[in-house]
């Protein structure tokens, strides 16, 4: 009966409102939350996964704790080696070899996360909660990976930077009148995406495990220079400061110090991807990182394998390795335009790179402030008309104008054989990474499929952790090397300026 009385007296209410000058008071408004919740699933995922080096790479299977290979660098004739002549009847005399016996260890990466039963459970309808956090760790992974990729460093220690040369700037800075001291800092690739004025440089992280053990990863700076000379400033100057460029840096931190010589008042002041800087606002005197912070080289990872960069970098790669001229300290040396639609350093990088080896990189990775700076110099004056484009369409009446200010193909003046000019992200402002993905046709019998590759012992694998706790645990791992075979296809142009 109750039942009965409730269907009629919605009904009643129904038919009220239906009236024409309904006047029946409603008191509920969306104030009082009565509503239904519009949740769209799954989650937005707003965060780049950009890893192109990555995923040109071939990967490849290993086994045991370290890949091992054999090189045979140059074949060395008998006598004058660019003759081969042999009198009637006689014997040529033995050739001879250059051969060198590499090897890479294999290293583990990883990430790990967690969920609670409850998470999972109230998840149910809007995502599969465990599912997508493999999907992130994974990610992560590949990010951190393409990283190490570029620029892991275990085997180039930075030395230490010379003491810093200061010198009064232009006019018109806002120092204030005073003696400054200033000291240097040299950062890795590692080093450089590490650091930051807020943050500080870094040095060396003790980080403690999902299993509760701890082990320690180096932040990839060299260890601090010595203090410069005293500059005094009077009036609205600059300061000026700069250091020799040191082998293997990708950044400098600066440190300065106002009216004393001494670290424990010298503040972090910038990071520059050039060997100088000019300070032309007031010094920072409290707040960021101290130069006492800096007590030791801190450049290597035991933990890490070599990345293209630091590949190049060593000693015996045989890579082309450019590094600007300091020119007038804070402004540095830009690129430069050849005239004729190409830049003098890439052209000068690829002809040696083809007297030394007879090769040409197909790619060029830089960052978005280099792949300005290239369009920059090649388009100059008529060059640049053949980037502006006419479309008519069927309608006589109907034009567009299509224009592009970037170039997205280097062609190699020597060989003719065009380059990708890639932007990437974590390429740091200041650095040009080219290499080869594979050998020309002249390295017939090379044995060499890849120029490069992920030797991977063990590629990507999920662990779900046992259940010691009411939350599912669960990392992902792999473990790797980038193996380089022919490093001599690498060229890098550092300590390049803005401009």
């Amino acid at each position: 009966m109750s039942t009965n009385i409730t269907e009629d007296t919605l009904n009643l209410i129904k038919a009220a409102h239906a009236q024409q000058g309904d006047n029946i008071s409603k008191s509920i408004t969306t104030a009082n939350n009565l509503v239904a919740y519009d949740l769209q699933a799954p989650a937005k995922n707003l965060y780049p996964v950009q890893t192109p080096i990555r995923n040109s790479l071939p990967r490849t299977g290993g086994i045991g704790t370290a890949t091992n290979w054999r090189v045979v660098r140059n074949i060395i004739g008998s006598g004058f080696d660019g003759m081969g002549w042999v009198p009637e009847g006689q014997r040529s005399g033995r050739m001879s070899y250059l051969t060198q016996s590499l090897s890479a260890s294999y290293k583990t990466m990883g990430e790990e996360d967690q969920a609670s039963y409850e998470a999972i459970s109230a998840g149910r309808g809007f995502e599969d909660i465990r599912a997508r956090m493999t999907m992130r760790l994974l990610q992560k992974l590949m990010l951190k990976e393409e990283s190490a990729i570029i620029g892991g460093n275990t085997s180039v220690s930075l030395s230490t930077p010379a003491t810093p040369t200061v010198s009064i700037g232009a006019s018109g800075g806002a120092l204030a009148a005073d003696t400054y001291y200033v000291w240097c800092v040299a950062l890795t690739y590692e080093g450089y995406r590490n650091s930051s004025v807020a943050n500080g440089v870094a040095t060396s992280t003790t980080i403690t495990g999902a299993d509760g053990l701890t082990y320690t990863l180096s932040g990839g700076s060299s260890n601090i220079s010595p203090v410069s000379a005293g500059q005094a400033v009077t009036g609205a100057q600059t300061l000026r400061a700069s250091v020799t460029a040191v082998s293997g840096a990708i950044a400098y931190a600066w440190y300065v110090s106002k009216g004393a010589a001494t670290a424990g008042t010298a503040f972090l002041q910038t990071i520059t991807t050039i060997n100088s800087v000019e300070f032309t606002t007031a010094i920072v005197t409290t707040g960021t990182q101290l130069a006492t912070a800096i007590t030791a080289n801190n450049s290597t990872n035991s933990l890490a394998y070599d990345g293209l960069l630091y590949q190049a970098f060593a000693s015996t790669s045989g890579a082309y390795i450019k590094t600007q001229a300091t020119g007038t300290a804070g402004t540095g040396t830009p690129l430069t335009s050849s005239g004729r639609g190409s830049v003098e350093e890439i052209d000068t990088m690829l002809v040696t790179m083809w007297n030394n080896n007879q090769l040409s990189p197909t790619v060029i990775y830089c960052n978005a402030q280099e792949i300005k700076n290239i369009s920059n110099k090649v388009l100059t004056g008529a060059s640049s008309a053949p980037l502006v484009r006419y479309n008519v369409g069927g309608n006589e009446n109907s034009m567009q104008i299509q224009a592009s200010p970037f170039i997205d193909t280097y062609y190699n003046p020597i060989t003719k054989q065009p380059l990708r000019v890639e932007v990437h992200p974590n390429v740091p402002a200041g650095t040009i990474l080219a290499w080869a993905d594979n050998l020309p046709a002249q390295y017939q019998s090379s044995e060499v499929p890849n120029v490069a590759e992920i030797r991977a012992r063990q590629d990507y694998y999920q662990i779900d952790w046992p259940v010691t706790s009411r939350q599912q645990q669960v990392g992902v791992y792999c473990e790797e090397v980038l193996v380089c075979y022919a490093p001599f296809a690498i060229g890098v142009i550092t300590n390049i300026a803005n401009g």
